[in-house]
């Protein structure tokens, strides 16, 4: 199929920060006029929003005092990609100035943007600008949503599912909200997501706080995509440890809430003939025999441009045969010019180009003609023409576009030479190109010097294979791929593509993460929630069966000596138990306020006196206020647990919020759950204080230098006992797709998942080898099989009362070492 036919087979809707023109009011007329924007992303994106009856949602370009005026029809002279684009299909986003300037300067320009550039010592980390980036995100989302609908109900059921296109980092948290919204409303769509700046390494993105909300926003998508491999691996190596999802590097696929989401490299291309057009028709504009070497950057610090005009100066210190003979043409666009940082900038180089020119210049040459400000694409098409050589020397960029544009209108015979940065992602596909790095000014010097001396063959010959790779891999080609990498590209050409689903969770899986930190002689004590980690949830908590396999592996791991299971779950600690029905291991209930140890004792967390009588008031206020259409209230004795689970989406808000009321008038904790609301008693005491607990009284004082512990979770309870257990012990979480923060190092997508990380633990345990018989031991046979027990020495405090009025650490026995259980065949 050819890349110019590029046609998705459903609609595609577009979510970028802008729209892709800008409204202009009328200084005669008042009225809001468009002005078409240049750029070939709209070139190539725009014709298939409008063949498919798609929607583009974006920031008009300007504020305005009242948000429902209607977005103008083009002019009909327009002859643009986007005078097709009906007011109709543009859904503008509008947002409070002040919060758009905190969300578009403060957090998108003066944070993602240098961080991302990997130039952390540039950006400002502000709680505030994060939260109006979290809040345009969101309202870009709910546009999205409803643009979504529209396109729902005007299609057929025969048409493919809706393409949503989310674009850039203005938007890496638009996409979670837009999944949620289109999953409760039963609306298909496809997510794709790209980034057209670099994705940093992860020592540079984990210093964002927010970091763990942008990877999962990104991940909301089915597919994300990239400019080069490189940030492609650079993001699935964050996902993995900063999120601790399951990824495989090999095919760039990561595993996030149950979904596999593509990672793709998509480089960005140029409409190669439009500029070679541009090239033939451009009048001359630079006349004489001096040779050009051509700088065009937009006026910013990734762009090395102080760097390249030392360089330059550089080399004509070093080969004084350039003087006179060679300029240096310096096309600065301006950029944020309001920026303390970027009038700096402008300063600096204003001071370098004079004090360069100042240096060598002679009364027939200046060495520099510096351009501040911007020039037409006809006149920038000559100067790419007639340019010998094209410096492209940033610091950092995603792409870089202008080394296309510079390759694509080389038309001239003998061509002239590009240079590049290796730091841009066309260094990493422009092979032909001389690169040459931006930060080694003597170096730098002498690839300028090889570019003015090359030989004519060797230019024609590079110049020719750069060509003939940006013609076949144009703007469109970029098109046509990303609809390829989505599964969205009508008339398939058969080339094979990546996997695009990870496998199942294997217990290998498991091998390079546990393997190491359980070893082959500590002790194991696993510690695992029970919804939503070994049950899956169900509408009823009554429902939420233990499958029968993974009863069987918790039942084979209790019986090994090395091995100690404790359940803790928010349950009544009579219903776990009997809701997993296995002997010999611990339970903890109404998340630990209640532990029943395997020898039968029993320990039960003091509620304040004046609370004991106020559960059966708050449990009355619930049950008349807020318990309908499907909602009820579970009745756990210390705690209580209202259900939403079954309620209709729409009557949920006002329902959770009223509950929410009611518990903390009442003077308990409102803790949030699986589509729940618990009104726990205002006592220092939660999972993480009950899972140290239990070690404790298991293993004694120093557990932490013999025990290796296991913990898994699936609910914000259970973070409490990975911020506990944080740094002591392997810790997963069981997520949905939804964004989740998590103190967990791994992540895991399903119960299933945790069954097979039981069976690793079975299958792991079972290899160890038997220890050596000691004869000074206590032993007794039992079919062959000897069991040594030694019990120490044990100092115990008394035994606790329910009612004891005593500080939490009271609770903990003290040992001064653990019971040891030894196996010898």
């Amino acid at each position: 199929m050819d890349s110019d036919n590029a046609e998705a087979n459903g609609s595609l809707i577009v979510v970028s920060n802008r729209l892709p023109f800008v409204l202009k009011r009328n200084d005669k007329t008042k009225q809001l006029e468009r002005k078409a924007s240049p750029g070939g992303l709209v070139t190539a994106v725009a014709p298939v929003v409008v063949r498919g009856k798609g929607f583009w949602v974006g920031w008009p370009g300007i504020h305005l005092d009242d948000p429902n005026e209607p977005i103008p029809e083009s002019d009909p002279a327009d002859r643009t990609p986007t005078a097709g684009l009906l007011s109709d299909k543009v859904v503008a986003v509008h947002v409070d100035p002040a919060v758009f300037d905190s969300y578009y300067n403060g957090c998108c320009n003066n944070t993602f943007w240098p961080l991302f550039h990997s130039m952390p010592d540039r950006a400002s980390f502000s709680a505030e600008h994060w939260r109006n980036y979290y809040t345009v995100n969101k309202e870009f989302a709910q546009k999205t949503v409803a643009a979504l609908e529209k396109v729902s109900k005007d299609q057929g059921p025969e048409a493919g599912p809706p393409l949503v296109w989310v674009h850039d980092y203005h938007l890496m948290l638009a996409s979670n909200w837009i999944r949620q919204s289109a999953e409760e409303l039963n609306l298909r769509c496809k997510l794709g997501f790209f980034l057209h700046i670099p994705f940093p390494p992860w020592d540079i993105f984990r210093l964002f706080p927010w970091s763990d909300e942008v990877l999962q926003g990104m991940l909301g998508c089915d597919m994300v995509g990239f400019h080069i491999e490189d940030y492609c691996l650079n993001f699935v190596d964050c996902c993995q440890r900063r999120l601790g999802c399951r990824v495989d590097r090999k095919n760039m696929l990561v595993e996030h809430g149950g979904r596999t989401v593509r990672v793709r490299p998509l480089p960005i291309g140029i409409p190669f003939d439009r500029f070679v057009q541009l090239a033939q028709s451009a009048p001359r504009v630079i006349t004489g025999s001096t040779k050009i070497v051509l700088g065009v950057d937009r006026l910013d610090y990734t762009k090395g441009l102080v760097h390249r005009l030392k360089a330059f100066e550089m080399l004509l210190e070093k080969h004084p045969e350039h003087r006179e003979k060679v300029t240096l043409l310096q096309i600065s666009v301006p950029s944020r010019t309001d920026v303390k940082e970027y009038q700096e900038l402008k300063e600096e180089m204003d001071q370098l180009v004079g004090r360069i020119n100042g240096r060598f210049t002679t009364p027939n040459w200046s060495p520099i003609k510096y351009i501040y400000g911007c020039v037409s694409q006809d006149e920038l098409a000559a100067f790419y023409r007639d340019a010998s050589v094209a410096l492209v020397t940033p610091l950092r960029d995603g792409m870089n576009l202008v080394a296309k544009e510079f390759v694509a209108c080389q038309i001239n015979e003998p061509p002239g030479v590009l240079i590049v940065s290796p730091f841009a992602g066309a260094g990493e596909m422009m092979h032909e190109a001389l690169i040459c790095n931006p930060y080694e000014i003597g170096a730098a010097a002498e690839v300028i010097h090889r570019a003015l001396t090359m030989p004519e063959d060797e230019r024609q010959l590079r110049m020719n294979y750069l060509r003939r790779r940006e013609k076949i891999n144009d703007v469109n080609c970029w098109m046509k791929s990303f609809l390829k990498a989505m599964g969205s590209l009508i008339y398939e050409d058969g080339e094979e593509t990546l996997p695009t689903t990870m496998q199942p969770v294997t217990m290998d899986d498991f091998e390079e993460y546990l393997a190491k930190y359980v070893g082959s002689k500590h002790k194991l004590a696993l510690l695992l929630d029970y919804d939503g980690t070994l049950a899956p949830i169900a509408p009823h908590p009554d429902l939420a069966i233990l499958p029968p396999e993974t009863r069987n592996v918790l039942e084979r791991l209790s019986n090994m000596s090395d091995v100690y299971i404790a359940i803790i779950s928010g349950r009544n600690v009579n219903n776990v138990k009997e809701m997993v029905g296995i002997n010999g291991i611990t339970y903890a209930g109404n998340h630990g306020l209640e532990i029943l140890h395997p020898d039968g004792s029993r320990f039960v967390h003091p509620m304040p006196i004046e609370f004991e009588g106020k559960v059966s008031n708050l449990l009355k206020q619930l049950q008349e206020q807020v318990c309908r259409d499907g909602a009820w209230v579970e009745n756990k004795g210390a705690l209580l647990t209202f259900h939403y689970r079954e309620t209709p989406i729409e009557v949920r808000p006002e329902m959770v919020s009223k509950a929410k009321q009611l518990i903390e008038d009442a003077g308990f904790r409102a803790g949030r759950a699986h589509c729940a609301i618990e009104a726990k008693p205002p006592v220092q005491w939660n999972k993480g204080r009950a899972s140290l607990y239990i070690l404790r009284t298991a293993f004694g004082v120093d557990w932490e230098e013999r025990v290796r512990i296991i913990y898994a979770g699936d609910d914000v309870t259970d973070e409490d006992a990975m911020e506990a257990l944080k740094g002591m012990a392997a810790t997963f979480r069981v997520t949905s797709s939804q964004i989740v923060r998590t103190a967990a190092e791994r992540r895991l997508p399903s119960t299933d998942s945790v069954l097979t990380m039981l069976k690793w633990v079975e299958r792991h345990l079972s290899r160890r080898k038997p220890r050596e018989h000691n004869p000074d031991r206590r032993s007794r046979n039992n079919s062959g099989i000897k069991m040594e027990m030694s019990i120490p020495d044990v100092r115990r405090s008394p035994s606790p009362s329910p009612s004891a009025d005593r500080d939490d650490e009271e609770f903990y026995p003290a040992y001064e070492q653990a019971y040891v259980a030894e196996v010898s065949l």
